[in-house]
């Protein structure tokens, strides 16, 4: 999320832009296909099966960055969904507008061979391979359109801050629990080949048991891999808890809180695993 930002000339008010879909070269379509494949290899056994169902209702299998105009096709037909072009980044406002009008915003550009395992701005491979496949599950894509409309509140009450950490610690890095097993649904990590090994199998982060107001009071990393990981039960939980919930009062209370550090465990907590932190300690 951004804010402060100026809209480029050649897009529209609502900061949409044409995919350009033919503009692509040989070596950028080249660049997906060794992404996806990469990711499509080991994310079967790793990532929640909505995932891996969404990949196939979308029929992203074919080879090359996808053309929105087919994708949306599928995607509209299974939850109303669509994906939109933007520029970049798009102000803080206008991202919550689209998402409450189920509207996904993606960059159009793909990163470089040599930006294969880290890209701090996400590109189309992390928007459109991460984000679009769980949109094509009912739940899910009601959450996303009830955090649109969350943020637009959010944003008339100066909280923008403690709702982005929601959409990070879920929509980005969360995890969600599969029988006895945790499994991956961020976009964040499921778009990392390096994250999806290390959000699941490594010591180093905490895995905890989603807690909304925990997850607002949260700071984050958007420099490296994740400190903390939060887990929900199911995404039908996910939805009631952030859709049913009095946020108003919430907030109230977190502007007389502090934030809680990253990597910093709470005596309330749901602790599913005490990370050592010892990836983080190395990297500082």
């Amino acid at each position: 999320m951004a804010t402060d930002l100026t809209r480029p000339a050649h897009a529209a008010p609502d900061w949409i832009i044409p995919q350009d879909w033919h503009s692509y070269s040989p070596e950028e379509h080249a660049v997906w296909d060794l992404l996806f494949a990469r990711q499509a290899e080991m994310l079967p056994a790793r990532v929640a099966p909505a995932f891996m169902e969404g990949l196939d209702v979308l029929r992203m299998t074919k080879p090359g960055i996808p053309d929105f105009d087919e994708l949306n096709e599928r995607l509209f037909r299974a939850t109303g969904w669509q994906v939109v072009a933007v520029p970049g980044l798009v102000p803080d406002e206008m991202f919550f507008e689209h998402l409450a009008n189920r509207r996904f915003v993606a960059g159009r550009f793909i990163r470089t061979p040599g930006q294969l395992d880290y890209l701090q701005e996400p590109d189309i491979f992390h928007d459109v391979f991460g984000h679009v496949p769980l949109l094509v599950h009912p739940v899910f894509a009601d959450y996303m359109q009830a955090y649109g409309e969350g943020g637009l509140r959010a944003a008339k009450l100066g909280m923008i801050e403690a709702l982005s950490r929601l959409y990070w610690y879920t929509v980005e890095f969360g995890l969600i629990r599969v029988g006895s097993d945790l499994k991956l649904y961020g976009a964040g990590i499921v778009s990392s080949y390096g994250e999806s090994i290390f959000a699941l199998d490594d010591a180093s982060p905490n895995r905890i048991g989603f807690d909304l107001e925990r997850v607002m009071r949260t700071r984050y990393r958007i420099d490296d891999y994740q400190q903390n990981y939060f887990v929900i039960d199911s995404f039908e939980d996910l939805l009631r808890q952030t859709r049913d919930a009095d946020l108003g009062p919430i907030y109230d209370r977190l502007r007389d809180l502090d934030a809680i550090d990253v990597g910093q465990l709470l005596p309330s907590d749901q602790v599913l695993h005490a990370g050592t932190q010892r990836y983080a300690r190395a990297r500082a």
